[in-house]
């Protein structure tokens, strides 16, 4: 994480991965515009490292032009551009190529094609870095795109919060606002679902199931779920580094999330560092684990009486019932111990009704 002027900025996207970006589109450019000798003109201030890289890349003749134009102050736009710097080169019938830095709303872009068009050229191609195109509402074509980000603020690679930042080779996200992320533990029969689907609502937290995330990846064939069944079909664990990147897969889903409720992960100490680093990632933290805590014959009670209506062979198991409840307890041994350490584990009463479990949930939730 860093600090610029009063706000923190946490990382988002690395330098190798911005210049496999560019790679791609130079060699497109290169494809396109290889006999044209084309005017490649730079936005300042935050594109001069994106047209340095590109340019160095173009194989053929070219030539490089700037203008300068600005619509931010601070990390908001102002919805307004003016152009600080004209362009001086004579483009009427050259192949031009605008570099952005970014791409958002579209107002730059709007006006430089009109600036463009009033200067003789009739058609130009668009390539941008980075791409906000859920915030985009121009009618311009935006011909090249690096890599496509939500709308978040982001400085590096040239792009900067109040002039500090443009050094930065890798890319940072501006810190979220404190969020609430939970782990949420109980055994078998405790009410641990029942009490997320109420808490989710509650608190609009977002509610991520390990076995709902592993089932919806399998079932779609998606890469990580093809990744995973391969080692499900030879009788073997999921890595944890398989399991982490489904989560965090799933967490760059709700970018604009409160917070978390994790279920059925971490397991161990290894994943629960690896979710603690996942969520420093992101700015954020893991709050609190908050275990359920329900006595072992009122839980078999609970599960032999669901066995009734569930269909669950092992809700009707009484031995298979006891075993899932000991396993339980072995798993969240090490994990209550590693999150004490921190402060962070709550046992909550998990007997009684569903709205006074709740309260007692929420008691503890609220001290975040």
């Amino acid at each position: 994480m860093i600090q610029l002027h009063d706000l923190q900025f946490v990382p988002f996207i690395d330098e190798d991965e911005i210049s496999i970006a560019i790679d791609e589109i130079s060699d497109r450019l290169n494809k396109d515009f290889k006999d044209k000798n084309p005017l490649f003109i730079g936005v300042l201030n935050g594109a001069f490292m994106f047209v340095s890289e590109v340019v160095k890349r173009f194989k053929y003749d070219c030539e490089v032009s700037f203008v300068k134009l600005s619509s931010y102050e601070g990390i908001e736009t102002t919805h307004k551009v003016n152009e600080l710097i004209g362009l001086e080169k004579d483009i009427s019938g050259r192949a031009v190529i605008v570099l952005e830095d970014i791409v958002d709303t579209g107002n730059t872009i709007e006006v430089l094609s009109n600036i463009l068009k009033d200067k003789g050229c009739n058609t130009f191609k668009i390539a941008t870095l980075f791409f906000k195109s859920e915030v985009y509402t121009k009618q311009n074509t935006i011909d090249y795109v690096g890599i496509d980000i939500p709308n978040k603020f982001i400085v590096g690679y040239g792009l900067d919060y109040n002039g500090l930042g443009r050094n930065l080779t890798d890319v940072y996200q501006l810190k979220s606002s404190k969020m609430t992320n939970l782990v949420l533990f109980g055994p078998p029969g405790a009410g641990k679902g029942t009490q997320a689907e109420v808490l989710k609502q509650k608190y609009d937290l977002v509610h991520i199931s390990t076995g709902d995330v592993f089932r919806y990846n399998i079932k779609n064939a998606t890469e990580l779920g093809t990744l995973a069944k391969s080692y499900i079909d030879k009788g073997q664990l999921v890595p944890d580094e398989v399991t982490i990147n489904m989560l965090n897969a799933e967490v760059d889903k709700n970018t604009d999330a409160k917070g978390f409720i994790f279920d059925g992960f971490p397991r161990t100490e290894a994943q629960a560092d690896s979710l603690a680093k996942l969520l420093e990632s992101k700015g954020s933290e893991v709050s609190a684990m908050v275990a359920l805590e329900v006595d072992d014959e009122v839980l078999v009670r609970r599960l032999l009486e669901r066995g009734k209506t569930s269909g669950r062979p092992d809700d009707a198991d009484e031995g298979v019932i006891r075993n899932r409840i000991k396993v339980y307890y072995d798993e969240t041994a090490i994990l209550k111990n590693y999150y004490q350490k921190q402060n962070k584990y709550f046992g909550v009463d998990g007997v009684g009704a569903v709205q006074e479990i709740t309260e007692r949930l929420s008691a503890v939730i609220d001290k975040f």
